[in-house]
C-alpha cells in the first residue's frame, strides 16, 4: 500500500512545482506607483483589480484598470480601463474611457474620450478625434478618420466601416 502512494505523491509534486511558474506570472491585484513600485512586475499579468497612481505596466488586465496612464502590452485588456491615458498593445475588449486611448492592437468595444486610436478598430469610438488604421465598427465626433475600409477616409459627425 505504501509504495503506491510514493509514485502518486511524486507525480502531485512535479505537477504543482510544474505549474508555479504559470501562476507566478498572474497576479489578482496591483498597485503601482511607477514601475518597478509596484505589487506586480510589468511582465506580470494582472486578473482582477489594478491602480496605477502615476503609471502602470503590465501584459494583460481583466475587469478592472484605474489609474493616470494604464499601459498593457502584449495580452489582453478586458473590462473597464479607467484613466488620463490608457494604452494597449495587444488586444482590448471592453470599455476604455480616458482623455486619451491608444490602442496598438485590436480593439472590440467602446473607446470614449478626447482623442482615440485604433489599430483595427471594432465597436465604437465616441471622441472629438477618432482614427482608426482599419475600422470594423462605428465613430462618433468632430473629426472621423478611417485610414483602411471606412465609408469615408475624413468625416464629420460620424464614420463606419465598410463590410
Amino acid at each position: 500500500m505504501n509504495t503506491m502512494r510514493l509514485p502518486a505523491w511524486f507525480v502531485l509534486c512535479v505537477s504543482v512545482l510544474g505549474a508555479t511558474p504559470a501562476l507566478a506570472a498572474e497576479k489578482p491585484v496591483n498597485i503601482s506607483l511607477f514601475p518597478p513600485i509596484a505589487l506586480a512586475k510589468p511582465e506580470d499579468s494582472v486578473t482582477a483589480f489594478r491602480i496605477n497612481l502615476i503609471y502602470g505596466k503590465n501584459t494583460a488586465t481583466k475587469i478592472v484598470d484605474l489609474g493616470l496612464v494604464n499601459h498593457t502590452t502584449t495580452g489582453l485588456a478586458s473590462g473597464l480601463q479607467w484613466g488620463a491615458v490608457n494604452i494597449t498593445e495587444g488586444q482590448l475588449s471592453g470599455l476604455q474611457l480616458a482623455a486619451l486611448n491608444l490602442d496598438k492592437g485590436t480593439t472590440n468595444g467602446l473607446q470614449w474620450g478626447a482623442i482615440n486610436y485604433a489599430r483595427t478598430g471594432g465597436g465604437l469610438q465616441l471622441a472629438l478625434l477618432n482614427y482608426a488604421e482599419e475600422m470594423h465598427g462605428v465613430q462618433v465626433g468632430a473629426i472621423n478618420i478611417i485610414k483602411k475600409g471606412g465609408m469615408f477616409p475624413v468625416m464629420i459627425i460620424a464614420n463606419w466601416g465598410k463590410k
